[in-house]
């Protein structure tokens, strides 16, 4: 018990005399708090998005009880296929036009809030005396699954990648480890592109495993090309790691690296598009989501597994994930520190 007693006394002087892991353990919570404040501070969460097409402003359809209805988000949308294409990936849960007063709703089959909608809709419709045409999106409804499955993906790499490289260099840095391979004949810029490939050897072997149990499971299909998809998530999994290695160029706290790294992925977690559509959110959350490299791969996945495109569609997705890594290479290497 003295030994016990001896080892916990002295890690907890080495957690307090360094103090920046120490105020950084004290602030971030209350910068999560500050963050989740801000995002949900109007008190009114919307639990169903519905898309509007055409003029919804009209005496007549205010009569409708259902626009009126609490917890649904309605979004003005364009007319056409593009408006129903996000119906079917669920980026909508029901969608209304109203085309020269004549009215009529799509809805996808495979979405469970647009069943409850739809019924809503209906109910108030009756007292109303309104008529809408019915119609369900063309083709095969994307599954929520098939929708999510991406984003999965995208996270999984994610976390593999900033911790499985900037966690461990900053430990290398800390134990002496760095210290004792600047006395060796390996230059920086070696020892990087090491790790750079090492863990990109990974992330691409556990992507596949993932990949394949997800298609064995859940009757998971790639619409679009399977080379096209690893090049997506190759790249990704190039500009993420190089991410890593620019956060931990010269931060020396194992704890502070942990907190700084908690601040950059769970906020690219939310605001990425992993779990939940950005369809109709802020304008200035839109704008700050575009930061992430993982919003890009997340919309590039996205557009191969269950749109069928290609690269040369994904222009901008691809453009901003180079550039990225780019920054973060030039940027890891230049401030790199041994010790």
């Amino acid at each position: 018990m003295k030994k016990i007693w001896a080892v916990m006394i002295a890690r907890q002087k080495e957690f307090y005399r360094d103090r920046s892991s120490m105020g950084w353990n004290l602030a971030f919570p209350f910068f999560v708090v500050l963050g989740f404040a801000f995002a949900f501070s109007n008190g009114d969460q919307k639990l169903y998005k519905v898309g509007l097409m055409g003029d919804f402003k009209s005496e007549r359809v205010k009569k409708i009880s259902f626009f009126k209805t609490k917890y649904v988000e309605f979004v003005e949308t364009e007319k056409g296929e593009k408006s129903v294409k996000k119906l079917k990936h669920h980026k909508f849960d029901l969608l209304l036009l109203n085309e020269g007063g004549e009215l009529s709703y799509w809805t996808n089959k495979s979405s469970p809030k647009g069943y409850f909608l739809e019924k809503i809709l209906l109910s108030d419709l009756k007292d109303t005396k309104i008529p809408f045409l019915r119609q369900e999106v063309q083709g095969e409804e994307i599954r929520y699954v098939d929708w999510l499955i991406p984003g999965i993906l995208s996270m999984n790499m994610m976390f593999s990648s900033l911790f499985g490289v900037g966690y461990v260099i900053v430990r290398y840095r800390k134990n002496g480890v760095l210290r004792r391979l600047k006395a060796t004949p390996l230059k920086a810029y070696e020892f990087l592109m090491a790790q750079v490939l090492a863990r990109l050897v990974i992330l691409m072997v556990i992507f596949n495993i993932v990949l394949l149990g997800c298609s064995l499971m859940v009757d998971f299909k790639i619409e679009g090309s399977y080379l096209d998809l690893l090049i997506v998530f190759f790249l990704g999994g190039l500009c993420l790691t190089s991410f890593g290695l620019f956060i931990a160029a010269r931060v020396q706290s194992e704890e502070f690296a942990g907190g700084l790294l908690n601040l950059i992925t769970w906020p690219m977690m939310f605001l990425s598009g992993v779990w939940f559509s950005l369809e109709g959110a802020h304008p200035f959350i839109l704008k700050l989501s575009k930061i992430f490299p993982l919003t890009h791969m997340n919309e590039a996945a996205r557009a191969i597994i269950n749109e069928g495109m290609g690269l040369g569609e994904l222009t901008t997705q691809m453009t901003a994930l180079l550039i990225m890594t780019f920054i973060f290479i030039i940027g890891g290497a230049r401030f790199f520190k041994w010790d």
